[in-house]
This record gives C-alpha cells, structure tokens and sequence, in this order.
C-alpha cells in the first residue's frame, strides 16, 4: 500500500527521476537516509519500474511522429507472436498497444520524414502475414507531452 509520502516521492521522481535523495528530503521533509530506504522499497516492489531521459525528437531527425492502427487478417498467436516480434524490432515503432475495437493494434511511430513513414508501412507492415491493413496519422502538432502518471 502507498502511503501519502510514498505518493509524494513518487510524484517528484516523476517530474524528475534525477533529484538527490538531499533534493528530495528537504522537499518531502524527510531525511535522506529515509528518502533513499523509501525509493528503495518503491524500485524493489516495482512500482519503479527505471529511470530513462526525455530526448527531443525534434533534434534527433525524426521530424514525423504519428499513429498507426493495424488490423490484422487472422488472430491466431503464430501470427500475433510474430507480429509482436516484428514490431519489438523496429526502433522506430516506440510504443505499441493492442487494442479493443475496429483496429487490433495501435502503434506509435516516430520517422525522419514522410518517405521514411512511408518506407515502414509499406515495406514492412503491410508486406507481415499477419496484417490485412493499416491505417496512419500523422501528428499535427502536440498539445501535451507524455506526462506523469497521477498519483494522489
């Protein structure tokens, strides 16, 4: 169970994972020694699950991100698996959902450009046994970052 405090931790490590745990004990009034045995617990219980940075896109070249929604031709696990390892393969397919409704999967994608976006659904989606069709769009602009998950 998380109490209060665990929450607040949680919450600040979220915002950012690299705060001190002296950082941290004059923020949660706590002490240090406590912060760390706390974020301890939190890691070993899996309620942290790691640490990663936030990379602009932008600034690495990948100028298009967007949304693929797959459908596949049949739902046999052979063709699920694969399917699945297909996508933990491709770098540029970051986040990836199955999903309820008309679409089977969900995909997020970030490319160089149109013809790289291009180059991904139709050299390597469409071309998968599993696939019947895919259907993409791409993102305008976006209003929100990923943000931390709530925790009060």
């Amino acid at each position: 169970m998380l109490d209060p405090t665990d929450r607040a931790l949680l919450a600040a490590l979220q915002n950012d994972a690299h705060s001190t745990a002296g950082q941290l004990s004059d923020m949660l009034h706590l002490s240090a020694s406590q912060i760390s045995r706390r974020r301890q617990r939190l890691e070993t219980e899996g309620f942290i699950q790691g640490y990663s940075a936030r990379v602009d896109a932008t600034r690495m070249g990948l100028s298009v991100q967007g949304f693929v929604q797959v459908h596949l031709a049949t739902h046999g696990p052979d063709n699920s698996n694969s399917f699945a390892r297909m996508v933990d393969l491709r770098p540029e397919i970051t986040s990836a959902w199955t999903m309820t409704g008309d679409a089977d999967y969900l995909l997020r994608v970030y490319c160089a450009d149109l013809a790289a976006l291009n180059t991904l659904i139709h050299d390597v989606l469409l071309p998968h046994p599993a696939v019947a069709r895919v259907q993409s769009q791409i993102v305008m602009d976006q209003l929100k970052r990923d943000g931390p998950l709530p925790t009060g």
